[in-house]
């Protein structure tokens, strides 16, 4: 049996401490099978799901390769979506840490351009964007590939569904001949591989444990017929019986979507929506708030889906039946992660019925039928865990994670284990605190503040700050959270 241990890879002896810190100790499937070729410098392809971590196969192998002193672009990823690029930008910083002082640059559109080319001025040695920025800072100039060494492309069946190949072909034209390309991808089908074909060189290809094999293995599938009315009242229903602490309820349309969560608001749950045409500022709140819990059911279309990646999400039901069995299992594939059992649950009306067939033979294996749980009182809603605080000040007034943990646990006096998700942007920042105790630490925050009842003391400074709830959710983004004060003289959102 193969040593799968992270102490087996040609790795300096400081990375491996990194790794061990970061629990980091056996690898898994994925990176068993292409931590090796890739650390010899091969070309991959490697189909695996997200959440099989995929992000630590490819990262390891570009850090490992990587020069910090040389201030040049040797490493960039390419991703489909702007909540993927951030979540391996923020993995690649903390693998990083074993090799010194990396500079990780993400590039997303919904964003001004500004920011990103003043950051880039002062050099990076990763890149992790979305192929439209990417190609955008191209053309402008103001990304430099000439140094590049290893060019990723995640989840490639997604980019090129979502209409990228053209975006990424002529990003790979830009890099140099001479360089190491990943490609990761859930599916590979034979159109891809004809159209990715000459972006590697001699490609060793990887499969590891398929999505349908993870569903069958760590999900439990349940099927409710329903009628074609009370669709809604049947989310409900299962929502109150299973309680889960989190779940993404999908549906086919974005007007499924909004309608599902006017009725869910209308009894008690803490649901909010996401689907496509969503200004960015307001998807970007959309998923800070159920991040952290702030609310338990995230009603969604696939599309504003794609990269998404909720920890220990509990559940995922189906408010319409897929119409192709690969985006079933794409869509249950995101609970039952890390060793945890996932439950899934599907309403289909009759006419939905050739949906569900499709999905049997794809897995091979019947569809489990349940009937739908009887009504259970209204009252059994719970609240949310958790409410968001949201801080007037990010990475540009300097204000760190440490620095909002340091002010809650010293000052606010939680317990660390009541501080949740912190998530710090360039002019604001969010954490998330437990319910029963956010009032009081809103108050100790505030406590002798003279700039006014609504500023709280962090790493010596006033910051304004507001709880984000559900009901009066402002669709104002983590950058612009308090865009209205800029006239009032707080552009920065902060005083000495």
């Amino acid at each position: 049996m193969p040593d799968t241990a992270f102490s087996s890879l040609p790795l300096a002896p400081r990375f491996l401490d990194n790794l061990a810190q970061l629990g980091y100790t056996q690898m898994t499937p994925v990176q068993a099978a292409t931590l090796p070729p890739a650390l010899q410098g091969r070309d991959l392809i490697a189909q695996a799901k997200t959440g099989s971590g995929k992000t630590a196969a490819f990262g390891i192998g570009m850090l490992q390769k990587l020069n910090p002193t040389l201030f040049a672009v040797q490493g960039m990823v390419l991703c489909p979506t702007r909540e993927l690029a951030d979540q391996v930008a923020n993995e690649l910083r903390r693998l990083a840490r074993g090799i010194g002082n990396v500079k990780v640059v993400v590039l997303t559109g919904g964003v001004p351009m500004r920011p990103q080319i003043t950051t880039l001025e002062f050099g990076a040695h990763i890149v992790v964007g979305t192929p439209g920025r990417v190609r955008d800072h191209l053309s402008k100039r103001t990304l430099d590939l000439s140094r590049l060494r290893t060019l990723v492309l995640d989840e490639a069946d997604r980019m090129t569904d979502m209409g990228f190949y053209d975006e990424i072909a002529a990003i790979v034209h830009a890099c140099p001949t001479y360089r190491q390309t990943l490609l990761f991808s859930a599916t590979y089908p034979d159109d891809i591989r004809a159209a990715t074909a000459r972006f590697l060189n001699d490609p060793l290809e990887v499969a590891v444990e398929s999505a349908q094999a993870h569903a069958q293995d760590q999900i439990e599938q349940r099927f409710y017929e329903i009628g074609f009315d009370g669709r809604f009242d049947a989310v409900a229903r299962l929502l109150r019986t299973y309680q889960p602490a989190s779940a993404i309820a999908f549906c086919n349309t974005k007007a499924r979507c909004r309608e599902l969560v006017e009725h869910l608001r209308a009894q008690g749950f803490a649901a909010l929506a996401l689907y496509g045409e969503m200004e960015q500022r307001e998807r970007d709140e959309t998923l800070v708030l159920f991040a952290g819990r702030s609310a338990t059911v995230l009603v969604a279309t696939d599309v504003a889906a794609r990269g998404i990646d909720i920890a220990s999400l509990a559940a995922v039901i189906n408010v319409d039946v897929p119409k192709t069995p690969d985006v079933y299992v794409h869509r249950i594939g995101r609970t039952g992660r890390a060793g945890e059992q996932g439950l899934a649950l599907t309403l289909s009306a009759p006419n939905e019925k050739r949906f569900v067939r499709l999905i049997e033979d794809l897995q091979d294996q019947n569809a489990d039928w349940h009937a739908l749980p009887e009504a259970v009182d209204a009252a059994s809603v719970a609240p949310a865990p958790m409410r968001t605080l949201c801080i007037a000040g990010g990475k540009k007034a300097k204000l760190r994670p440490g620095d909002i943990l340091g002010a809650l646990t010293g000052d606010a006096g939680l317990a660390k284990d009541q501080v949740g998700k912190i998530q710090v942007f360039e002019f604001a920042s969010y954490v998330a605190l437990e319910r029963s105790v956010a009032d009081a630490a809103f108050a100790r925050l505030n406590a002798g503040n003279r700039l006014g009842p609504d500023f709280g003391n962090f790493k010596g400074r006033s910051f304004k700050m507001r709880f984000v709830d559900i009901q009066d959710a402002n669709p104002a983004s983590p950058g612009d959270a308090f865009e209205d004060d800029h006239d009032d003289g707080f552009a920065d959102a902060a005083r000495e």
